[in-house]
């Protein structure tokens, strides 16, 4: 009778348990007057079996406040950042579900945890990245206009660095303009539209502005494919991916170079394939292309690294996929793969 008197101290302190016990002794008190008035052997039996009755639900009751103490501190642990425990048993019952349901939630919470930590470490590797990209354009054009301030600076010259100053000005404002297209994407704050698009004249309005620089390198740049493919997609921003691809392979090929854009639609997907001759991408370099700021070994001193990088954050938000085959010497060819929707 000591335990019971000790459990019977102990679960008093709640407020609902002295309403669960004054429920029990007012049946158990009730029960046993009215089986004394039948008889007094059943009163005695009653006495004693609902007697039995409230010690086992009171034991039963402290276990169970047991096992939620032991929960409620494992919670404690889990917001403290020990996310390895495991508290999962393979019984039956409300309070097994319960551990279950608490694993998972710890396993959910370990895993935005770890997401949270490359996002930190992303952010900060990003931050050096944008910085080093600001930094150089800023020194470069700091030291400029210190040398065009010189009175005894030649005519000549004094064009040359003005000329100088605007092209790292035009870089800074791609590069900021870049920058908050990503960081939308990223956010998820971007609504791509859903439109029927035609692959040629996406490529003829992504490829417009870029037969100039073409031209100048004396470079041939075919289109070639079904002229009704098309995929569902937002036009505009499917334009600038293209646009961004095309560039990339101007710029890694020579002068008299060729480039090559070919498309063609399957019941799985829309394809649209680009190609040039150019000095390839190193092995070593490819798997890494479409990161944000990364500079390969052939990358020219002016590229920033981020227009691929735009592009496939552009299609995949879209529901479409990107990769790359490359030889050095012998060209590289990306591949764009446009899903249509399951029904």
């Amino acid at each position: 009778m000591g335990l019971v008197t000790r459990v019977v101290i102990k679960l008093l302190r709640n407020k609902e348990i002295k309403i669960y016990i004054t429920l029990l002794t007012s049946v158990w008190i009730i029960g046993t007057v009215i089986c004394f008035f039948v008889d007094v052997i059943a009163g005695i039996t009653a006495f004693s079996a609902l007697l039995l009755m409230i010690i086992i639900s009171l034991l039963f009751t402290k276990w169970r406040y047991e096992q939620i103490e032991k929960l409620s501190q494992y919670l404690k642990r889990i917001a403290g950042g020990e996310y390895s425990l495991d508290i999962r048993d393979n019984d039956e019952g409300e309070l097994s579900i319960l551990k279950s349901e608490i694993y998972k939630v710890t396993v959910t919470l370990y895993e935005q945890a770890e997401l949270l930590k490359k996002d930190k470490v992303f952010l900060a590797d990003s931050i050096s990245d944008i910085s080093h990209q600001i930094k150089t354009p800023l020194t470069s054009m700091s030291v400029m206009t210190d040398l065009i301030s010189d009175k005894n600076l030649p005519p000549d010259k004094r064009i040359e660095f003005t000329k100088n100053i605007r092209s790292q000005l035009e870089r800074l404002q791609w590069l900021v303009t870049s920058l908050l297209k990503l960081s939308k994407i990223d956010a998820g704050t971007i609504e791509f539209k859903k439109e029927q698009v035609n692959v040629k004249k996406l490529i003829c309005k992504a490829t417009e502005h870029l037969l100039i620089p073409i031209e100048i390198k004396e470079q041939t740049f075919e289109i070639t494919g079904d002229e009704n493919a098309q995929f569902v997609g937002d036009f505009n921003w499917s334009s600038e991916a293209v646009t961004n691809i095309v560039k990339n392979c101007i710029e890694h090929t020579p002068v008299g170079g060729r480039i090559t854009v070919d498309f063609h639609e399957t019941s799985l997907y829309t394809m649209i394939q680009v190609a040039d001759n150019g000095e390839g991408i190193d092995k070593n370099d490819l798997p890494h292309i479409f990161n944000r700021f990364y500079k390969g070994k052939n990358t020219e001193n002016e590229s920033i690294g981020i227009g691929l990088a735009m592009s496939k954050s552009i299609l995949e938000c879209q529901g479409g996929a990107i990769e790359t085959k490359s030889e050095k010497d012998k060209g590289t060819q990306f591949t764009i793969k446009m899903y249509k929707s399951v029904v």
